[in-house]
């Protein structure tokens, strides 16, 4: 049985987004800046889509800007709002997506001052911590993903989005893993900058957008054309955009029942994971639905002498999981969250993320595997 449980690092693209997009791999293949009628077809469809997106978002078409993906609109974010607005002070957490953490550790070493938000032991953002910096640091970057991608846990973007109009700050956040899974409504969210990505919501990869709210101006990251009305330099990916707009719709049409579905799935993990291994616990909050992304479950295994080969004798059984973020799998480190979180190191961690179109069967099998790596004969003492 092959069963994929890393949708959080991506997602299997849909078959009607992939017709969606065949037409312009195929057939309208024109540069999207020529005048000419090829160029004018596609320039259309780019429009089209990037009204789809923003009706979706409940924004202005004009407020949505097409990127390479997620890693590209979150450092266009950042550097363009510190170069542009003249920020001297960001305020993020030790436990953000690399696009962001590595940027703002970036931006630290060009002089500029950056917070870090307390947690508490499962990853939780300190609010009232978040709010005392910025009550002595007004006029400052808030950087904070709404889901993590590793642990799961949930960001309350409306106490987060209150916090920083109070006190003027910029607030950014990395929405790459909860895109089309939640409605995001930017007419009544404080976001000032929003981000995402195409193939974690059953889209094309080297696709995403940045969602710029109209009051904030700033210039492009990429230079070189005059591209997204002059934010974005280079040759738009067209079919990618077409896929992701596609993508995103229909996300959005399905999302309660595709919620029903994968929640079931997580909450049948749980309860499988429970009563088959003895010791078994849960990452962050990622085991409680009310606080954590409802496609991510984060499992805290019992220590155990083979913790090391894990994920490679999961893959043996043809169950493709995680340990963490995987933009970090040729790291020697280790997940940077759960370091964060001092989980201890004995313990093994495993992340399995959900999809449509997986089902209880293969929550089953994979329960069923992992349980036979932890028998008490193989555990340590």
């Amino acid at each position: 049985m092959k069963v994929y449980f890393d949708n959080a690092a991506t997602t299997a693209i849909d078959l009607e987004v992939f017709e969606a997009m065949k037409p312009y791999m195929l057939e309208h293949f024109g540069n999207p800046s020529s005048i000419h009628s090829h160029g004018r077809q596609v320039r259309t469809a780019i429009e089209r889509s990037r009204k789809k997106v923003a009706d979706l978002l409940n924004a202005a078409p004009a407020e949505v800007f097409f990127t390479s993906g997620g890693t590209e609109a979150d450092n266009t974010a950042l550097r363009c709002t510190v170069n542009d607005k003249g920020i001297k002070h960001v305020i993020s957490s030790k436990i953000e997506h690399h696009a962001v953490l590595h940027t703002v550790e970036q931006l630290e070493k060009d002089g500029v001052k950056v917070s870090y938000v307390n947690l508490d032991e499962n990853g939780v953002v300190d609010y009232d911590h978040l709010e005392s910096l910025l009550k002595k640091e007004p006029n400052s970057l808030v950087s904070l993903m709404h889901a993590n991608n590793e642990i799961g846990n949930l960001l309350d973007l409306e106490r987060v989005g209150d916090m920083c109009e109070e006190h003027n700050a910029v607030f950014h956040s990395d929405t790459v893993q909860s895109m089309a899974h939640y409605v995001h409504d930017m007419s009544r969210l404080k976001l000032d900058f929003a981000v995402g990505s195409a193939h974690k919501f059953h889209g094309p990869k080297g696709v995403g957008f940045l969602y710029i709210n109209h009051k904030n101006k700033i210039h492009p990251f990429i230079h070189g054309g005059a591209q997204e009305r002059n934010m974005r330099g280079g040759t738009e990916n067209v079919y990618g955009i077409v896929g992701l707009a596609k993508a995103m719709e229909i996300a959005y049409a399905e999302m309660e029942s595709h919620r029903k579905h994968i929640e079931g799935l997580k909450t049948h993990m749980i309860e499988k994971l429970k009563a088959s291994i003895d010791g078994i616990a849960f990452n962050g909050v990622s085991d409680d639905l009310d606080k954590s992304l409802y496609t991510v479950l984060n499992v805290c295994l019992p220590p155990n002498d083979d913790n090391d080969m894990l994920l490679f004798n999961l893959d043996i059984a043809g169950i493709s999981a995680s340990g963490g973020s995987a933009c970090s799998s040729g790291s020697s480190i280790g997940s940077h969250v759960l370091a964060e979180l001092n989980r201890d190191q004995n313990r093994g961690a495993i992340r399995f993320s959900f999809s449509k179109y997986n089902t209880l069967e293969e929550v089953d099998y994979a329960v069923e595997k992992l349980a036979e790596l932890y028998q008490p004969e193989t555990t340590s003492a």
